[in-house]
C-alpha cells in the first residue's frame, strides 16, 4: 500500500450535524491535508453506516475504511476496513475480501501483536491519554509505541491525545502518520485542525 495515505488518518466522531454535516466536515479536513478518513459512529445502525459511507466515498479523493465492520466497508464500496483486538482477525478477514482491500489492526500492547498478521497496517495507541476511546488501554507514551512499532514490522499509525504540538514526537518514534478524532472532527474548522496536523509532522 501506499504510505502515504496514512500521513494523516482523520476518523470521525458523531453525526451530531447528520450526514451532509459529517460529509462537510470530511470534505474540509481533506482540504486540510488529511490523507484518509476512517467512519467510526459507534451509535449509528449499519444502515446508516452504509449510507454515510457510500456518500463519503462518492466526494473524496481519499481512501476511506470503516471502523470494525468489514460487511459495511463491502457493502459501501470501501477501500478497506480497520479491526479492533475483540473483531474478527485481520488474517481470516483477508481471506474474503478482494486485492487490494486495505486491513488496518489495532495495537495497544505487546499481547495484541500477533492480531495483526493479515493486516497492511497498524494503529498503535494510545500514545496520549485520551477520552475519546473509554475502553483504551493506558497510554503507551513514546517510548513504549516505540516498542510496539518495532515489535509489528509493518507501517504503523499512531493514535491518542496527538495534538500540533506532540505529533512530531509520535513520527519520531518511527510511525509512518498520525490519527486523530478529536483533533480535527470535532474541532470548529475541521479544515483549520487538519491543516496545523499536516504542518506539525511536515505534510
Amino acid at each position: 500500500m501506499d504510505e502515504g495515505t496514512l500521513r494523516l488518518v482523520a476518523i470521525t466522531d458523531d453525526l451530531r450535524d447528520g450526514p451532509r454535516g459529517l460529509v462537510a466536515r470530511a470534505q474540509a479536513a481533506v482540504r486540510g491535508g488529511t490523507t484518509m478518513i476512517q467512519v467510526r459512529l459507534k451509535d449509528a445502525d449499519a444502515r446508516t453506516l452504509v449510507e454515510v459511507t457510500r456518500a463519503l466515498v462518492g466526494v473524496l479523493a481519499v481512501p476511506v475504511i470503516v471502523n470494525d465492520r468489514c460487511d459495511v466497508a463491502l457493502a459501501a464500496g470501501a477501500a478497506g476496513v480497520h479491526l479492533g483486538p475483540e473483531d474478527v482477525p485481520a488474517s481470516a478477514i483477508r481471506r474474503i475480501v478482494p486485492t487490494g482491500f486495505l486491513i488496518g489492526a489495532s495495537v495497544g500492547s505487546r499481547e495484541e501483536v500477533p492480531l495483526a498478521e493479515g493486516a497492511d497496517y497498524v494503529g498503535v495507541g494510545p500514545l496520549y491519554a485520551t477520552t475519546t476511546k473509554l475502553d483504551a488501554g493506558a497510554a503507551l507514551g513514546v517510548e513504549g509505541l516505540r516498542d510496539l512499532v518495532q515489535r509489528v514490522r509493518l507501517p504503523a499509525v499512531a493514535i491518542g491525545g496527538i495534538t500540533p504540538a506532540n505529533a512530531r514526537a509520535a513520527l519520531d518514534a518511527g510511525v509512518v502518520g498520525i490519527a486523530a478524532i478529536r483533533a480535527v472532527f470535532s474541532a470548529p474548522d475541521p479544515e483549520a485542525a487538519a491543516r496545523s496536523l499536516a504542518d506539525a509532522i511536515g505534510s
